[in-house]
């Protein structure tokens, strides 16, 4: 008796499913509520008034744009109408104390430097 091997028969096996991850999709962030954020951080910082005042009117537009489309960038609209607040805020009380300052200047010893 010779022990030749037998010829294996292959396995039936199930099919190989692969599962690909889907792409989800990102909402998009709102473009003026960026521009908030950036133009209130300039305000005080860089551009102190004018950034300030873009950075509020930009805000609030974002904000009704965001409510309006379902867009992301609540967030930072809200933070650049805050840091927009804060910059006009300190421009306002710069301008006053500076204001105040030169008048108490002006009215407490001018006359005495020009006595001959």
């Amino acid at each position: 008796m010779t022990d030749k091997a037998a010829p294996k028969t292959p396995k039936a096996t199930k099919p190989v499913t692969v599962v690909t991850p889907e792409a989800v999709p990102v909402a998009k962030t709102n473009v003026l509520a960026i521009v908030a954020l950036v133009a209130g951080i300039a305000g005080l910082t860089v551009i102190p008034f004018v950034s300030s005042i873009v950075a509020v009117v930009t805000g609030h537009m974002a904000r009704k744009e965001v409510r309006r489309t379902g867009e992301q960038g609540e967030g930072l609209a809200l933070a650049g109408l805050i840091t927009g607040y804060i910059g006009l805020g300190l421009g306002v009380l710069v301008a006053v104390l500076l204001i105040a300052f030169f008048g108490i200047v002006i009215a407490s010893g001018m006359n005495g430097y020009y006595n001959y």
